[in-house]
Formats: C-alpha cells, structure tokens, sequence
C-alpha cells in the first residue's frame, strides 16, 4: 500500500491535492502526517523528519515500495500511470492536454493569490478578503484568470452528462483547484454565482469533505501561516 506523507490539513494545500485525488479516486493509501510546528524552514523538526525521507524535506511525499515521489504534480502523474482503471485525467487526449496545462498553470502560477491568502481552512477570513480585494490588484488578476477558466471549462462540460466538474467527472484538475476553492471561499473573495456553485460541489465531495472535516479538528495554530490572526 503506498504511504502518503503530508502536514496539516488547515494549513498544506500542496499536502490537499493528491490526498483528496487519492481519497476521491478510492485508491488505497497510508496517511502519514507530519505537522509544521514552528515552521518547515532548516533546523526545524518538520525539516529533519522530512529531510530524512526526501531531498526536499518537504510534503507531499508519496513512497510506493521503492518508489518516491516529492512532487504534487509528478505524484498525480505516478497515480495515473499506475491506477490507469481510476481515470484520474480526462478520457479525450485533447481533454487531457488540457487538463494536464492547467494543473502545470497552477502549479507555477497564481503567485498573487497564494502570497496574499494562505490557505486557511478552519478561519473566517472575510474581513481580511475584502481588503485583500480592494488593495491587491494581482488578486483580482489571479482571481479573474481563475473564473474565465472554470467558467470555459464548465460551460463546455455542462452537457457531459457528468458531476459538474472541470471536466465533467472528477480528475486531478479539480483535485488540484481545491485549495483554490477553499481560498476564495474562506477569504469570501467575490465570483460569479456558477463558480461559486461550482465551489460547493467540489465542497460537497467526499473526498474533499473528509479533508475539511478533518481540518477543522486539528485545532493547531501555526504562526508562519496565520498572518492575519494573532494566536488564541
């Protein structure tokens, strides 16, 4: 059974992508969760106890048998090439390429979104969204490239006879827009009404509920990843 290492739920939406992709594809896997504590930085224990398993000490870490995967994109990509019965990408080879260019998309973009609204799962963090809004135009950048990709996406799937997701049924793409969703829903950021249904669908997922659900218990407090809350 392949291990999957990730940190806290609240905080680690790289952690998030291939564990909902994982829970929601029913592919059997061993959770290990290694907290950031003070931090992931050199000299942490975080660091070392990651430091010992991968070469960038860091999470996701995906270990099956001898294999090891420390990238969230190249872990999705292990995924379907061994669990090819789990349609993890689209069907359609066109549907896949572009699946595949906007997962890479997210992967190295959205530098905006990401530096300004860290991913908070357990926090109301609409006060701080609105001034986010009204202050960050690289937010509103991000945010609008985000809401004419889904809106594209979801409009060419409507009649896919599908979940209503990106691409009709759940694939990696909405696995790994889900910490998106839950940053423009935390920090109440404003999108269209299809989005935001959009939004509670993906919510609504078991997968991706099981990982909320277990956020919202973890009740830690990291101060590098709270910039806009000071500790209770």
């Amino acid at each position: 059974m392949p291990k999957l290492y990730v940190a806290n739920k609240n905080y680690s939406s790289w952690s998030m992508r291939p564990w909902v992709l994982m829970k929601q594809a029913g592919i059997e896997f061993e959770e290990v969760t290694v907290r950031f504590g003070e931090g992931f930085g050199p000299g942490t224990e975080f660091s070392k106890t990651m430091g010992a398993l991968s070469p960038t000490a860091l999470v996701p870490l995906l270990i099956d048998g001898q294999v090891k995967v420390w990238d969230s994109l190249s872990i999705v990509e292990y995924l379907a090439e061994t669990y090819p019965d789990k349609k993890i990408w689209p069907d359609a080879p066109a549907a896949r390429a572009h699946a595949r260019s906007i997962c890479a998309e997210m992967h190295g973009g959205f530098r905006s979104l990401r530096g300004a609204c860290a991913m908070n799962i357990e926090a109301d963090l609409s006060v701080q969204g609105a001034i986010i809004w009204r202050d960050n135009a690289g937010v509103r950048a991000d945010v609008q490239r985000i809401v004419d990709m889904w809106s594209e996406l979801l409009a060419a799937n409507a009649g896919s006879h599908g979940d209503g997701m990106l691409f009709g049924r759940f694939t990696a793409a909405d696995a790994y827009y889900a910490p998106v969703v839950m940053r423009l829903a935390r920090y109440a950021l404003p999108v269209p009404e299809h989005i935001r249904a959009y939004m509670q669908r993906v919510q609504a997922l078991p997968g991706i509920k099981a990982w909320i659900d277990a956020a919202l218990l973890e009740k830690d407090f990291v101060a590098m990843d709270e910039p806009y809350r000071i500790s209770r």
